[in-house]
């Protein structure tokens, strides 16, 4: 193969996902392939073979008759998905070990700030109250993560190894050294009962959108040591009933929640999460991953694939990732 053109498809006002700046990352290690930004009034849309994306204009791929691939620039790729215009070429969602690590601190961190009672701690600074509570131990808690794919696995065998006892659930089955799985339908109770602190680490389908409902957080194991059950997602905010999120904290479901991702992003100003005394917000930046390491990422794929070789971490577009 020849070398292609690569189109940079960004959409995003954010400072670390500029698409000026991701431009010229790809221009350093493309050696010498040309990377255009759209719009480019020079392009011959013929010409590119290969797309860098994040949340494109639905239909702008389409323009693109001898597209090659496409690689998604943050592991989900339920937006991609939704466009019914997209072209039938291989989709690659990013894998980099740096954004694995990084969505491990993350959950590692919420899993730990709850188990250490940290709202109660810095509402008692607040207030000067000098009152700790009794601290139970990690292995007195159950640490039940949804979603067992690189990013579940990984947490998983770390949230294990610091203590907390550790119970996993997939669409199909698993196996993962110290962690207790469960797959299907028919294991979901099951994980769900023996769970204090729910993280969810689902990619977003139709089978999984909305899981994260009453339904769910009712199955929580009632007796926890925090008091009442918690949730954590760093997943999709496609997964959460938000509502019935808010009314489940209200009235003592949930004792609280983790939420990084949302329906809505940003939230808007008259969101109760931006103020619910149970909510620990975030801003979508759980696995927010170093934007050179995916550069590189990208550019050793196509590399490879111009050289014969195979495209890695391809989604399967039967099951939505």
């Amino acid at each position: 193969m020849t070398k292609g053109t690569l189109a940079v498809l960004i959409n995003s006002t954010q400072q670390n996902w500029l698409p000026e700046r991701w431009k010229a990352r790809f221009e350093a290690v493309g050696g010498g392939r040309r990377v255009v930004l759209l719009p480019d009034s020079t392009l011959d849309p013929a010409e590119v073979h290969y797309a860098t994306v994040w949340k494109p204009v639905p239909g702008d791929l389409g323009a693109f008759p001898n597209l090659r691939a496409i690689f998604n620039l943050g592991a989900g790729v339920d937006a991609l998905m939704a466009d019914k215009s997209l072209p039938d070429v291989p989709l690659v969602r990013v894998a980099v070990p740096d954004l694995t690590g990084r969505m491990t601190e993350y959950v590692v961190l919420h899993v730990l700030m709850h188990h250490r009672q940290e709202l109660y701690l810095r509402d008692s600074q607040r207030v000067k109250r000098w009152e700790p509570r009794y601290q139970w131990p990690a292995s007195a808690v159950t640490v039940g993560v949804m979603g067992l794919g690189t990013l579940g696995a990984d947490a998983a065998d770390v949230l294990r190894r610091l203590g907390f006892r550790v119970a996993g659930w997939s669409r199909s089955p698993r196996a993962i050294d110290g962690v207790e799985c469960f797959h299907g339908t028919a294991g979901m109770d099951t994980f769900l009962r023996k769970t204090d602190i729910l993280v969810s680490l689902l990619p977003l389908t139709p089978e999984t959108h909305g899981i994260l409902n009453r339904d769910v957080f009712t199955r929580l194991n009632r007796s926890s040591p925090l008091g009442a059950p918690v949730l954590i997602n760093a997943g999709r905010g496609g997964l959460q009933n938000e509502a019935d999120i808010l009314a489940c904290l209200d009235d003592g479901t949930l004792g609280a929640a983790s939420l990084d991702v949302f329906v809505q992003e940003p939230q808007p100003d008259d969101s109760r999460f931006w103020t619910h005394p149970k909510v620990v917000l975030t801003p979508h930046n759980a696995a927010d991953t170093d934007a050179d390491a995916i550069s590189a990422y990208v550019a050793e794929q196509i590399a490879r694939f111009e050289a014969g070789g195979a495209l890695e971490n391809v989604v399967d577009r039967a099951r939505g990732y």
